[in-house]
C-alpha cells in the first residue's frame, strides 16, 4: 500500500487514462486533477464543484457528473450538456457513472444531495442511461443513494451501488442497454458501498465509506478480501497501470484531523482489472 498524494476534501470519480495517468476530482473544493507516473500532481479542469463520476470521451475530454451531466473538452473549449437536471421532477443532479463497451453512458441521479445542503433531506434517484444518439431514459428507479457502477467481464450484468441501503444491486443487460430487475448482489454490514470497478475474474471491488478500505466480492457475491486504508472515508476505486494490476483507491476528509484529508493510495493485484470503455455518445453541435 502506497500513499500517492494527499490535500483534498472528497477524491471521487478516478478514471485511468493511458496517455495521462489517474485522474480524479474533489467534489468539496472543486477541479480535476491528474497524477502521472512520475508521482506528479496537475490541475486537468479547475472550479466544477460536485463531480461524483467521470469517464473518457472518444472526442478528446471527460463526461462529467455534478448538476448536470457535461462533455469537458481538454483543449479549453466549451463545455456540452449532455444531460441536465430537473428539480421539479425530483432530480437535483448526478453522481456516479460509467459506460459500456458500445460507449453508452450509465449514470444515477440524485433526489437530493448527500454532500451540499439543500434543505430536502434523502429523496430517492433513478439510474439513467444516455444512448449513442445522445437520448436519455430512466432505465431504473429507487436508489436512495446512487453510486458506484460498473459491469461484469461479459457485460450482461451491471452492478450498482445504493450506498443507503447499504446494498450493491445487479441487473441483467439487454442488447439495447436496458435493463432487467433489480436484484440484491451483496448487502454490506461494514460501511456503505460507494464507488466499484470489476476485475478481470468478475470479482466486484467496492470502496466501503466509512469502512476503512475496499471489500472484494467474487461473482456469486461472497467476500473473499478486504483492503484496509489508513482512513475510513474509502469513497472509490479504480484499476490503472500498463497491465491494469494497480488499484487505486481514493478517500475522502471525513474521520481525519483536516477539511483536506482525502489521499490516493495505490496497491498491486494479482488479477487485473477490466477496461472501461471511453464514452461515445453524440455530443451536441
Amino acid at each position: 500500500m502506497q500513499a500517492l498524494c494527499s490535500g483534498y476534501g472528497l477524491i471521487e470519480g478516478p478514471v485511468w487514462d493511458p496517455s495521462r495517468g489517474l485522474l480524479f476530482s474533489d467534489v468539496l473544493f472543486g477541479g480535476v486533477f491528474c497524477l502521472a507516473a512520475d508521482g506528479s500532481v496537475s490541475t486537468v479542469m479547475e472550479h466544477r464543484r460536485g463531480i461524483g463520476g467521470m469517464a473518457l470521451h472518444v472526442a478528446g475530454g471527460l463526461v462529467v457528473s455534478g448538476r448536470n451531466v457535461s462533455f469537458k473538452p481538454f483543449d479549453g473549449s466549451a463545455t456540452q450538456l449532455l444531460l441536465d437536471r430537473d428539480p421539479d421532477a425530483g432530480n437535483v443532479g448526478y453522481n456516479d457513472l460509467t459506460t459500456d463497451a458500445a460507449g453508452r453512458i450509465y449514470v444515477g441521479s440524485l433526489g437530493s444531495s448527500p454532500v451540499f445542503e439543500d434543505g430536502l433531506g434523502p429523496r430517492a434517484g433513478n439510474l439513467w442511461l444516455i444512448d449513442l444518439d445522445g437520448s436519455a431514459t430512466i432505465v431504473a428507479e429507487d436508489i436512495q443513494l446512487t453510486n458506484g457502477l460498473g459491469f461484469s467481464p461479459d457485460g450482461r450484468t451491471l452492478y450498482h451501488s445504493d450506498s443507503r441501503r447499504q446494498t450493491v444491486n445487479c441487473y441483467a443487460v439487454a442488447g439495447d442497454g436496458a435493463l432487467g430487475p433489480k436484484q440484491t448482489f451483496v448487502k454490506v454490514e461494514s460501511g456503505a458501498p460507494d464507488g466499484l470497478v470489476v476485475s478481470a475474474d468478475g470479482a466486484v471491488w467496492v470502496a466501503l465509506a466509512g469502512g476503512h478500505g475496499v471489500g472484494v466480492f467474487d461473482a456469486s457475491g461472497n467476500q473473499r478480501d478486504f483492503i484496509e486504508i489508513p482512513t475510513p472515508m474509502c469513497t472509490s476505486v479504480c484499476f490503472g497501470g500498463a497491465a491494469l494490476r494497480d488499484l487505486y483507491i481514493v478517500s475522502g476528509s471525513q474521520g481525519t484531523n483536516s477539511e483536506r484529508g482525502g489521499a490516493v493510495y495505490r496497491v498491486t493485484t494479482e488479477v487485473a482489472g477490466l477496461p472501461v470503455a471511453p464514452a461515445r455518445v453524440a455530443i451536441p453541435s
